[in-house]
C-alpha cells in the first residue's frame, strides 16, 4: 500500500480529514501554481521547539507565544497531495490509512472545519483600547524603554452562507499570487487561513537560506516606483534589518547577500523589504535554519525592539490573546524544501464568524488614529475574500 497514489480533489481530501477528525494543512508557495496538502493520520500534534533539519516531512503551525492553550503543532505528512495525486508516506499507519481511504469514497459532507476548544477565551481589542495602547507605547518609546513595539487587534466578521474553506483558499490563491497562502485545520486547535507576505526562514531545494526584513506599510499605488516613504516607515524597516544582522552576528555568520530595501506590493498594501540569503553549499552551517528560527521568532516586525521589553509591553497592554496570529507556519522537508512564514493577514474560522487579525509597528512618530487605519487596511486582505466570496 506504501506506494499507492490516488486521484482526488482538494475538496474531497479536506472533507475526509474533517470527517475523520484528522489534522490537515493546505498551502501554495508565492509565485507558484502548485497547491499542496498534507494530512496526519495519528492524533499527537503538539511538539517542542522545531528542529527543521531533523524533522520528517510535514507542516509546522506555531503560536506567537507557546502556552498551555496554544502549543507548537506539527502535522506529520502521512499523506501528501501534490495538486493532482494523493500518496501515503512509507511509514503511514496501515489501518488508519485504509479508514481514511474509506472516508474519501463517501460523499463529502457539509463544508465543515475543525473549531478551537478555547473559543470562550477569545477577547477583543476595542478601537478606544487600541488607540490608548498606542499612546502608552509612544510614551514608553519616548522614555527610551524600547525603540519600537508592534500592537495588534482582532475583529469578528460574519461568514458568508455556505462558506467553504477550500473555495476561500482558492480565492486567496488567485487574489494574492505573491503571498504564501495557507489553510490549516487541526482538531481542538481550530482552522486558520491566511495570505502572508513575510518569509521567516526558508531553505529551498538548491540549499539556499532566505529571510526578509519586512516593515513599513502604505496603501498600494499603481507603480511601486512612485512610492514615497515617510521617515517613520524607513526607520521601522531599518530596525528590522538591524535585528536580522544582529542574529547573523550572534551566529558568527559573515557570508550572506543583502538586497534592498525595495518597495513590494502585498495585496492592497505596499511594504519595504530587504532580502538576506546564504548559500549553504558554500557556507558550512547545517543548522542555520533552526538556529535562525530560534533567534528570529518573534521578529521585530511582529514584536518590537529590543525584543524583551517590547514583548512585555505587548503582554501588559495589547488587551487580547494573539493565539496563532503572528506565530509562524509552513512545510518542512518537502520536495521544494522548508518554508516557514510569519502568520500575518490571517483569520481564524469559528462556527459562523471569522476572527480577523492585524497589527501596526509603533515608533516615536506614531499617530494612534493612523495606526488604527493601518490595521483596518491590513484586515482587508482577508475581509475582501469574505465579502467577495
Amino acid at each position: 500500500m506504501g506506494d499507492t497514489t490516488q486521484n482526488h480533489t482538494l475538496e474531497q481530501i479536506f472533507g475526509a480529514a474533517i470527517a475523520g477528525q484528522k489534522a490537515v494543512a493546505v498551502w501554495r508557495l508565492p509565485l507558484s501554481q502548485k497547491v499542496q496538502a498534507c494530512m496526519q493520520l495519528g492524533q499527537q500534534y503538539t511538539t517542542g521547539q522545531p528542529q527543521l533539519e531533523a524533522s520528517p516531512f510535514g507542516f509546522f503551525f506555531c503560536p506567537f507565544q507557546v502556552s498551555a492553550q496554544e502549543q507548537n503543532i506539527f502535522i506529520k505528512g502521512d499523506l501528501y497531495f501534490d495538486g493532482e495525486k494523493l500518496a501515503p508516506a512509507a511509514d503511514a499507519p496501515e489501518k488508519q490509512l485504509q479508514e481514511f481511504y474509506t472516508l474519501l469514497q463517501a460523499p463529502p459532507s457539509i463544508n465543515g472545519w475543525h473549531t478551537s476548544a478555547n473559543l470562550e477565551n477569545h477577547t477583543f481589542q476595542t478601537e478606544q483600547g487600541f488607540m490608548r495602547a498606542v499612546e502608552k507605547a509612544v510614551e514608553a518609546i519616548q522614555a527610551e524603554q524600547m525603540e519600537k513595539v508592534v500592537l495588534s487587534r482582532n475583529s469578528l466578521q460574519a461568514l458568508p452562507e455556505n462558506f467553504s474553506p477550500v473555495a476561500a483558499f482558492q480565492a486567496m490563491a488567485d487574489a494574492y499570487p505573491r503571498a504564501f497562502v495557507s489553510l490549516v485545520s487541526v482538531p481542538g486547535v481550530g482552522t486558520w487561513m491566511g495570505a502572508s507576505p513575510e518569509i521567516l526562514v526558508s531553505i529551498n531545494e538548491q540549499q539556499e537560506f532566505h529571510t526578509v526584513a519586512l516593515a513599513g506599510t502604505q496603501t498600494a499605488v499603481e507603480n511601486v516606483a512612485d512610492a514615497i516613504w515617510r521617515q517613520k516607515e524607513i526607520e521601522e524597516q531599518a530596525m528590522v534589518e538591524r535585528y536580522i544582522l544582529s542574529c547573523f552576528k550572534k551566529l558568527r555568520l559573515r557570508e550572506y547577500t543583502e538586497v534592498g530595501p525595495k518597495t513590494i506590493k502585498a495585496g492592497n498594501l505596499m511594504h519595504l523589504r530587504t532580502d538576506f540569503k546564504v548559500n549553504l553549499k558554500v557556507v558550512h552551517f547545517p543548522t542555520l535554519g533552526t538556529d535562525m528560527l530560534e533567534l528570529l521568532h518573534p521578529t521585530s516586525a511582529v514584536c518590537g525592539l529590543p525584543k524583551e521589553p517590547a514583548l512585555q509591553f505587548i503582554l501588559a497592554h495589547e488587551g487580547y490573546n494573539r493565539s496563532y496570529y503572528s506565530g509562524y507556519l509552513g512545510p518542512v522537508n518537502s520536495t521544494s524544501g522548508s518554508h516557514l512564514y510569519v502568520n500575518l493577514r490571517c483569520m481564524q474560522l469559528q462556527q459562523h464568524e471569522a476572527n480577523l487579525y492585524a497589527g501596526a509597528g509603533i515608533t516615536e512618530g506614531s499617530n494612534p488614529q493612523r495606526e488604527w487605519q493601518e490595521t483596518q487596511h491590513k484586515m482587508q486582505t482577508m475581509g475582501k475574500i469574505l465579502s467577495e466570496y
